[in-house]
């Protein structure tokens, strides 16, 4: 019964996928606090697709695929709130034109100009699969941005809830605005190599949300969205070796199910008051 217990453990490719998951969980959990608050879940969604001709065109160029992701994810951003501050679009249309255009031309680009690159681990990660480089690599990101997110979460807050009032109160709101952007495509980026780009998304709006659910303080909610984040990752990649599945599926369903009981904890308690 005890080797069975700590057999996912013995092996080196389930010591990686523990370390990935608590490598990326921190960021992962603390920005979805702001998204959740600022209402960019669409957002996280939107940028998570939009590295993909990044990823194809640094192939191309002999670049690293990250830096082209990153590149990819930042300027999309950028582009998208170009477009929406000069013209009458909303800005969720012209996220839904821009970021749905770019995975279209990553997937084009993919198909024309075959490569190495496997599609199926960049859209939906290879936990299982992660080498002593791609843990250097989501440290070196995961490290400063939890570090900024903590240091900096007043700040980022009061620009959420009030960006006029983050303004008057001498804060450099533009700052704040753009280097949110630039730490949601470095944590997609982390995120990368492990539960790819499709799933990122819940990484990034799920701990957040449920946090938002079973909180009254924004203190409390980013401590509790790391504890949710770090609890569903390592239970999700132990569940998945017993259960013979893909790790970050796994950890997206238990995210998911964490939600619902959060839910219907909140529902009940409102119809018993």
């Amino acid at each position: 019964m005890i080797d069975a217990l700590i057999q996912p453990f013995q092996f080196p490719f389930m010591q990686n996928a523990f370390l990935i998951a608590l490598i990326v969980a921190p960021p992962t959990a603390l920005l979805s606090c702001f998204l959740v608050l600022k209402g960019w879940a669409l957002m996280g969604d939107a940028v998570s697709h939009a590295v993909l001709p990044g990823i194809v065109l640094a192939y191309m160029a002999g670049l690293p695929l990250l830096l082209g992701a990153f590149v990819a994810g930042l300027g999309s951003s950028l582009l998208t709130g170009w477009l929406a501050d000069n013209s009458r679009i909303k800005r969720d249309t012209v996220m839904g034109v821009v970021f749905s255009a770019m995975f279209a031309a990553g997937i084009v680009l993919h198909t024309a100009f075959p490569s190495d690159i496997h599609l199926d681990h960049i859209l939906f990660g290879n936990m299982l699969g992660v080498g002593g480089a791609d843990l250097l690599t989501a440290t070196a990101i995961a490290a400063p941005v939890t570090l900024i997110l903590v240091l900096k979460w007043r700040d980022l807050m009061l620009h959420a809830f009030d960006p006029a009032q983050a303004q008057v109160s001498g804060l450099r709101t533009p700052l704040l605005h753009y280097g949110l952007l630039a730490i949601l495509a470095l944590t997609i980026v982390a995120t990368l190599s492990s539960v790819g780009l499709i799933l990122a998304i819940g990484l990034l709006i799920a701990p957040g949300a449920i946090a938002f659910l079973v909180t009254r303080s924004f203190g409390a909610m980013l401590v509790t969205a790391v504890l949710v984040c770090l609890f569903a990752m390592t239970t999700g990649v132990y569940a998945s070796f017993h259960l013979d599945s893909a790790p970050a599926p796994t950890i997206i369903l238990i995210l998911t199910a964490l939600f619902l009981a959060a839910f219907l904890r909140r529902w009940l308690a409102t119809r018993a008051a």
